[in-house]
């Protein structure tokens, strides 16, 4: 029989304002994958840095048992010192330096003081041979996919001697296939011992590879669950983690489409320090309260062409027309593009959407500042005013519009990204990845506002790597493939097999 490797008992953690968890209960048995499921700011992520030392003891009440030892860990280092390591959401590894030196960075192979270069390599070669990652360990991080990058993390952990291994939504950013792989290695550390929690909003993986769950909602447990013993469906834990049954993924809507408002022909793009075409050739419309979706495997082009129509803000040697309302128009700019009605909300909200150091209300007035100033001076009680009115109009949870961005939970970041840019009222919004890494509750409503906004005649571009979410939301879906269009489909004739035969679709072809 099992015995548990871990129990969190009572555990309250308080941020000014906000109190993040109360009372929370956690057991992960020896040997096991443990999930750890709830919507966005239910403390999954707080839990877990509790956990691990990023937030210190004393800095949280309650009591933290590892091998039936009260645990009292000031920093992380003394958490790995027993063998817990987390691996985060935003990888912590160093891009220009190698594989081998991001491995042992502050665990360094050393004799008499040297670095032993050889051990190193050595030790690295095992490392990654035990995840399966066929690189050379000189090899720079900057060179590896985000899929390969999750597999250096975790050899790193496993370099420490981990036993219990905690990954914070470690397929939010790959694809299908590398997701995949990440997860048989998971199941394999477990053969080999290593118990592993996982936070996951992908509710077919944590199916797949936990053998209990745990579900967390507004800084409280509500239940765990055993996979081996209860019968377990998806909307079984959706009901736990929003309290209510959500018996739709996607939102009804009737819509309303009008004539051609947004039009891009033969857009071609050049990689920015690569002679080769990134976008080739590639044509598409938009039309009025319309929702239009690009499917594309990772590398396909969907951000770059996104990217390069929005400012060109990617690329070079970029060429084609783009047409708004059937009058040409150039975006040389992304104030130009802003300034013509376009809209671009990023997949990556924490580099390049939000300012996470800044308030609510300065992210979202920051594409508007002329709405709300006089001769050059920001009226700050009318920016009050207008962040607060986003705040209840797109479900903001936060206490205040003056909280730091960044203590927010990404779905509720999101939320941010969406408010800042409809508060510039486009015409066209072009949304990359607009569910990545949030909860199916946050998804069904960021749904609703996207049908919203289509609703008042705008044009919505969907990106996602999300083929049901393409399906369920868009009213046409392009495909994308090397860089190219592939094929288009209407909704009601669209099925993923479709999807993804175009998707694949080589050159050649």
């Amino acid at each position: 029989m099992s015995v548990p490797i871990l129990e969190m008992r009572k555990i309250t953690k308080t941020f000014p304002g906000v109190k993040a968890l109360e009372d929370v209960q956690l057991q992960v048995m020896e040997g096991e994958v443990h999930a750890l499921c709830g919507e966005n700011g239910a403390g999954k992520s707080t839990l877990m840095k509790v956990l691990s030392g990023v937030y210190p003891y004393g800095s949280y009440e309650g009591d933290i048992l590892y091998k039936n030892k009260t645990c009292e860990f000031k920093d992380i280092k003394q958490s790995e010192n027993v063998g817990i390591v987390i691996i985060h959401q935003e990888l912590a590894l160093i891009p220009y330096l190698s594989i081998a030196e991001n491995i042992f960075l502050g665990n360094e192979q050393k004799r008499g003081g040297v670095i032993d270069w050889n051990e190193t390599i050595v030790r690295t070669r095992e490392l990654l041979a035990t995840v399966g990652l066929n690189e050379n360990p000189n090899t720079l991080i900057a060179s590896l996919g985000v899929g390969k990058q999750q597999l250096v993390e975790i050899a790193k952990a496993l370099s420490k001697k981990v036993q219990l291994l905690i990954l914070d939504e470690p397929t939010a950013a790959l694809n299908e296939e590398d997701s995949e792989n990440l997860l048989k290695l998971i199941l394999q550390l477990k053969g080999q011992g290593i118990s592993s929690i996982i936070i996951s909003h992908k509710l077919n993986e944590i199916a797949k590879v936990a053998d209990s769950i745990t579900i967390l909602r507004d800084g409280k447990t509500i239940e765990t669950l055993d996979m081996r013993a209860d019968e377990v469906t998806e909307d079984r834990i959706i009901k736990g983690m929003v309290g209510r049954e959500l018996t739709q993924r996607y939102p009804e809507r009737d819509p309303k489409i009008g004539g051609t408002i947004f039009e891009v022909k033969n857009w071609t793009v050049y990689h920015p320090n690569q002679a080769r075409k990134v976008i080739d050739n590639v044509h598409f419309h938009i039309r009025k309260g319309e929702i239009v979706g690009i499917a594309g495997l990772m590398g396909a082009g969907r951000t770059e062409l996104a990217m390069s129509i929005f400012g060109k803000s990617y690329g070079r040697g970029i060429s084609g027309q783009i047409l708004k309302d059937g009058r040409e128009v150039q975006f040389r700019s992304i104030s130009e593009a802003i300034d013509n009605g376009v809209a671009y909300v990023t997949e990556d909200r924490k580099h390049y959407g939000l300012v996470l150091i800044d308030d609510i209300k300065r992210n979202i007035s920051l594409t508007s500042l002329k709405k709300i100033s006089r001769r050059t001076v920001v009226n700050e009680n009318e920016e009050v005013v207008v962040a607060e009115s986003f705040r209840k109009k797109m479900n903001i949870k936060t206490p205040s519009v003056l909280q730091i961005t960044g203590n927010l939970s990404g779905g509720n970041q999101q939320k941010v990204v969406l408010s800042k840019w409809i508060f510039s009222e486009p015409d066209i919004l072009i949304l990359d990845e607009p569910t990545r890494g949030i909860d199916v509750g946050a998804k069904y409503e960021i749904y609703t506002i996207i049908n919203q906004l289509a609703a008042e005649g705008k044009g919505v571009l969907v990106i996602s790597s999300e083929l049901p979410e393409i399906l369920g939301m868009c009213d046409r879906i392009y495909m994308m493939s090397e860089g190219r269009i592939t094929g288009e489909v209407n909704r009601e004739d669209a099925t993923q097999e479709q999807l993804m035969k175009y998707m694949t679709k080589g050159k050649g072809e």
